[in-house]
Order: structure tokens, then sequence, then C-alpha cells
């Protein structure tokens, strides 16, 4: 892709990994079809921030038992990430730094967030750590990633859309296609691990 090789990280850049949590992976109670797959992906990304120096920021959905965006509420999923359960921990296998921040959101009953900004003050961590570019990867890409993506722009901060470290619910066919193609209309920049630069 024109433009995009040898993407180097640089000072200014943050890695922002969404939703990688047991529920959202095959066996759990939302799955996202080969949601797994992003992991090993994602594990190569933050070594490469790790060893870049720059900062490494999670999101999760972090819901109290009987969170408005549950069935038995009236809302569209299945209970998922309920507070302090197995299925809100992160992937056993991704390997978040001991430094990684964390950022909960959903954490009010009466109150959904798909976007890793809505309701937590990750806007306020990211600019007092001086960051202006967001590499953006995790699950699903036509919910959370989309959403977090685009309050990310709209808050003025570059986008890189980690297009290999994403995975889509896909309630109709081409729910992810779509959603990647409106965040790069929106401005995000498409990469994949071979058009980043590694780090010395």
């Amino acid at each position: 892709m024109a433009g995009t090789a040898a993407l180097r990280i640089s000072a200014g850049d943050a890695l922002l990994v969404v939703d990688v949590q047991n529920d959202f992976l095959p066996g759990g109670s939302l799955a996202v079809p080969s949601g797994d797959a992003v992991v090993p992906v994602l594990n190569r990304y933050v070594e490469l921030f790790r060893k870049a120096g720059r900062p490494i920021v999670a999101s999760r959905d972090w819901h109290p038992p009987g969170h408005c965006s549950f069935k038995d509420q009236g809302g569209p999923w299945p209970a998922h990430c309920v507070i302090d359960s197995d299925g809100a921990k992160f992937a056993p296998s991704l390997q978040l730094p001991p430094s990684t921040a964390i950022i909960s959101k959903g954490a009010r009953r009466d109150a959904d967030a798909y976007s890793g900004f809505q309701g937590t003050d990750l806007h306020e961590r990211l600019k007092a750590a001086g960051v202006r570019r967001l590499f953006i990867g995790g699950l699903a890409t036509d919910y959370c990633v989309q959403q977090t993506v685009k309050d990310a722009l709209g808050r003025g901060y570059q986008v890189v859309l980690l297009q290999d470290a994403i995975r889509a619910v896909n309630l109709e066919p081409e729910d992810g296609r779509k959603a990647e193609e409106e965040m790069i209309r929106l401005g995000a920049v498409p990469v994949r691990q071979d058009q980043l630069a590694d780090v010395a």
C-alpha cells in the first residue's frame, strides 16, 4: 500500500488494544468468529510498542450484572464481560505488559458503551501522555473497534487501523467490511504488520 510501507512507531504514538476478552473469543458467551486469531498478531504489535517505549492501552467491557445491553434487560446481547468474571478477563495468551493502562467501559448498569472513549478518562490519559496517533486493533471490527476509531478521529487523533488484528461479529455478512471501509473513509490509515518497521 503506497504511503504506509515502513511506517515507524515514533514519539506521540500509542497502541490501543480493544476488548480482547474471553467472552469475545471462541467458547465465550458473545464469541466473535475467529476472535482468537487477533491475539498472536496483537502480541507482535505489543512487543514493537514495548521496545519503542510507547504507551500501551487496553480497553475492556466491564459490565455489572443486569446491564442494559443484556437480552434479559431488553438489550441486544447475551450477558457478557460481567465485572470480575472469567469472561471479562483478557485472553490468557494476550501478552500485555504490567505498565498497560486499563480502560473499563460500560460499567454503569443503565448506559452502554462501545467506544473506549465513552464514559471513561481515556482521552485525558492519552493527552497527558502526549499521544497524537493511535494504532488500534482488537474486537470487534463492526462494534467496539469501529466506535473507538470514530471517537478517536473525532477527538483529533490520527488513527492507524491494524487490519490484521481485527475481527468482526458480522450479524450481517458484510458488516465487518463496511465498518472497515467507513473507518478508512473517515481518515483511518489501514496497516498490516509487514508495513510497520521494526524497532531497532
